[in-house]
């Protein structure tokens, strides 16, 4: 058996439901989770028409590399959406079953796990798939605290020198989860000059991109390293991989409908060691995925419901607990500690008293440098309805009052 798989550790939500054993939430309320980022906007309905209408697929496999229309398809929002100069879908351009597997697959293919040392570097607090993907790719976590002082955002500048020669892969999430930061043109910047200088492979995860509050959209990876003249050349996008999904985007977890792009050197070797692990799309998904890419306004009308969510419960919970907008994404990253609880009795407690699901932030981050920057910190999902969202804030604003 992989001796790796004893080092992974519980899932969140599995330390959630060990924290929650032998509560019973107050019957006088219905529960409302903002636990899980699980998206519950309506799927479009020309989503589902376009997969029904698609379902004689089913008869055909697959091919790993994806039909020629969706990889066209995504290489054209891309280039819609970043202002791109035109990719080539043959080989800049995957679809993936939503990023979470790639994400983890990723790290099995760029990895040499024979090397002792090798590192890979991830933001702190994280998506727990880039810790499990680096053991059981052989090689041991780096995690990058986040920094208050930058939105959250990961400082990078304090890795120090004698780590960078180790790292293989560098997972960036942007905008991040559960923080909601979204890395500077700067910040880019650094990143590609390092991974010039020690060879390591950027694996972008942009699965919120289309998620924010502000008029501007968060810049993305390929976006940042055209600006910064990385886009021509025999090798564009040199060591620079993202990832993306329509989970968020267009409300269709379920679909699990992603890419992967970029680099065409490493898109090639990822695409060979998909072809073994057999990774490959099922015909109806990827004619609905074709008629996602291609549409705006349902993106659009997505995005106003978060924004008017954002702009009404903010407000309420900022007069208990310390609580900002992020730069994008659909989570609040909220510090509780005036409320005299721990990231933990705070959840509990919510949850036995008004029925109301967070998620301690201590439960997304690991120890690491003399902190663990989740703790004294609760996740909370924007994903219900607008109602639904304002009933549980003002559980919320209640549960704070009554401790005082």
């Amino acid at each position: 058996m992989n001796p790796h798989l004893d080092k992974l550790q519980p899932y969140p939500f599995e330390k959630l439901r060990q924290l929650f054993a032998g509560v019973t939430p107050n019957a006088a309320y219905s529960p409302i989770s903002l636990g899980i980022g699980e998206p519950k906007h309506p799927t479009p309905a020309f989503i589902e028409k376009a997969l029904t209408h698609a379902i004689a697929g089913l008869a055909n496999y697959p091919s790993t590399i994806g039909a020629e229309p969706l990889r066209a398809a995504i290489a054209g929002w891309l280039e819609r959406r970043y202002g791109l100069p035109p990719l080539d879908p043959a080989t800049m351009v995957l679809p993936v079953n939503g990023s979470r597997e790639a994400l983890f697959a990723i790290a099995q293919c760029m990895v040499d796990g024979s090397k002792t040392d090798a590192l890979v570097m991830c933001p702190n607090p994280f998506y727990q798939i880039y810790e499990g993907a680096a053991y059981l790719a052989g090689a041991t976590p780096f995690f990058v605290n986040s920094d208050p002082a930058r939105n959250f955002a990961p400082d990078f500048g304090n890795v120090p020198g004698s780590v960078w020669p180790h790292v293989q892969l560098l997972y960036v999430c942007s905008p991040g989860n559960p923080t909601g930061a979204t890395l500077s043109l700067d910040d880019w910047r650094e990143l590609f000059e390092l991974s010039d200088r020690f060879g390591f492979l950027i694996a972008a995860d942009e699965c919120y991109s289309e998620i924010y509050t502000g008029s501007t959209p968060p810049l993305g990876a390929l976006e940042a390293a055209h600006q910064l003249g990385r886009s021509e050349g025999e090798q564009p996008y040199r060591n620079l991989i993202v990832f993306s999904s329509l989970s968020k985007r267009s409300n269709v977890p379920g679909m699990r409908s992603g890419f992967v792009a970029g680099d065409p050197v490493a898109m090639k070797k990822f695409l060979l060691y998909r072809t073994y692990c057999g990774g490959a799309m099922s015909p109806p998904v990827q004619t609905a995925s074709i008629a996602a890419w291609n549409d705006e306004q349902h993106v659009q009308d997505n995005r106003a419901l978060y924004k008017e969510k954002f702009s009404l419960i903010t407000p309420l919970l900022k007069g208990v607990m310390d609580v900002e907008l992020p730069d994008a994404g659909f989570y609040l990253w909220a510090d509780v500690r005036r409320t005299g609880l721990s990231d933990t009795d705070f959840a509990r407690r919510l949850y036995a008293d008004y029925n109301v699901t967070v998620l301690p932030g201590s439960y997304l981050a690991r120890d690491a440098h003399g902190q663990n920057p989740g703790q004294g910190r609760i996740r909370m999902a924007l994903v219900a309805g607008v109602d639904e969202g304002l009933e549980a804030a003002n559980r919320i604003v209640q549960f704070c009052q009554g401790l005082k």
